[in-house]
């Protein structure tokens, strides 16, 4: 790794990264998506250098294996195409047009306008958030400073390198710094040039950003989330048992179950054709299958550690209260069967907690504790309660349910931790005649 550049250097970056802005702003919106689409698009292109270099060294960046790294690079670049970017503005803001000047939208007439400068500062668990983020201000019309995590350093890199090579004023725009994370000296000297801030990170490293952002500058958090499964009675019938603990064991195996939306957690409810206990099981035998497709990455002593002792906890805590404990000898995923709904705790590897319920419509109490950070909630089997059984979810905490197989990567127009990703980012501006 480069040498960490000097707060000084960072504040003369961001003040850079800001001259562009009225040369952006100037610029048609669907040619700026247009411009970052091919960009996002030449990751997925199997013939492309760009692609070949990010699933080469991926493995070693982020710590996945390379299977892994194969199918977190597909599911988070199908959102770095021209055609979703567009789906996203035109979800968020209604039409791109509303970039570019006033527009008629009920009985106003407004113009969206983009951060002079957003500054990200971005956590480093999974490859293609920074990304994500950087798009997101970009097609806007919104400068970026974007400082990665550790972990996620090398996607933006060949993000911007690839828009070089395709608009490079548009990539002027753009600019991929690191600096060792919590350094308040560089977080200051970006900050003082953004209007907008965007963090992702753990609960203190919000509360650290947020007492020093400056007061006319909006700060975006996007704080520590845990998201989890409800299974309903329908989903423990005959086969569907299996499939269900497939859908189930994906969402948890992807980044190693590093995401915000990983799940950590599964409902189950009593009742069905099989219990709680019969869908541990297949959720074993699922997360055991699911590492031989997509094998876990390397794992250092410290998280050796934390693995063991989770496991150990669990195993004495199930010979007391009558759960079991299902583990990989090789492989770190585990399945603890609980007896009751428990807050989840820090582990290691792909570890799972099964709890049942005796109702869906139970999981709102069960899931109130978690409420400030529930994120995503990924269901099988409620049938007709289904949107009744959201509703309950989302007024405790969440702010997304979704199937159970599509929870690892959502839509790029989802509400992000339940807001809207662009709309956090630009200003209004209302013309009154």
């Amino acid at each position: 790794m480069t040498a960490t550049p000097t707060p000084r250097h960072i504040a003369d970056l961001a003040a850079a990264v800001r001259a562009t802005s009225a040369q952006l702003k100037l610029r048609p919106s669907r040619d700026v998506i247009a411009a970052l689409g091919a960009a996002g698009s030449r990751l997925l292109d199997p013939g492309d250098p760009i692609r070949a270099e990010a699933l080469d060294r991926l493995p070693e960046s982020s710590g996945l294996s390379p299977a892994m790294c194969v199918a977190v690079l597909d599911g988070m670049a199908a959102d770095w195409t021209a055609e979703r970017l567009e789906a996203l503005v035109t979800a968020e803001l209604g039409s791109a047009d509303a970039l570019d000047g006033f527009v008629t939208a009920g009985r106003r007439r407004s113009l969206a306008v983009g951060p002079s400068l957003a500054v990200q500062i971005v956590a480093g668990g999974v490859p293609g958030v920074g990304v994500n983020a950087l798009l997101r201000s970009l097609v806007v019309k919104g400068p970026t400073l974007i400082k990665p995590g550790r972990g996620d350093l090398l996607l933006p890199t060949l993000f911007a390198r690839a828009l070089a090579a395709i608009d490079p004023p548009l990539a002027d725009a753009l600019a991929v710094v690191y600096w060792p994370g919590g350094s308040v000296e560089h977080e200051d000297a970006a900050l003082a040039h953004a209007d907008v801030a965007t963090v992702y990170g753990a609960d203190e490293t919000v509360r650290t950003l947020r007492a020093r952002v400056p007061a006319t500058t909006r700060l975006v958090a996007y704080h520590h989330r845990v998201s989890v499964g409800l299974v309903g009675r329908e989903a423990l019938a005959g086969e569907r048992i299996e499939a269900t603990a497939r859908d189930v064991a994906a969402a948890v195996s992807a980044y190693d179950q590093r995401g915000c939306v990983s799940p950590q957690i599964v409902l189950v409810e009593e009742g069905g054709a099989m219990s709680p206990a019969d869908f541990a099981e297949a959720l074993a035998r699922a997360l055991a299958a699911a590492g031989e497709r997509l094998p876990a990455g390397r794992f250092d002593a410290r998280q050796a550690s934390t693995l063991q002792q989770a496991r150990s906890t669990a195993e004495l805590l199930a010979v007391a209260a009558g759960g079991l404990v299902r583990h990989g000898l090789a492989s770190p995923w585990t399945v603890v069967l609980e007896s009751s709904p428990q807050p989840p705790v820090p582990t290691a590897g792909r570890f799972v907690r099964v709890q049942p319920i005796g109702d869906a419509a139970d999981a709102r109490g069960a899931l109130a504790p978690l409420g400030p950070h529930l994120q995503t909630v990924g269901v099988a089997g409620l049938g007709a309660r289904l949107e009744s059984v959201a509703k309950a979810l989302g007024e405790v905490g969440a702010s997304r349910v979704t199937p159970s197989a599509a929870v690892a990567y959502p839509p790029a127009w989802w509400h992000h931790d339940g807001r809207g990703p662009l709309l956090d980012l630009v200003r209004w501006v209302d013309l009154e005649r």
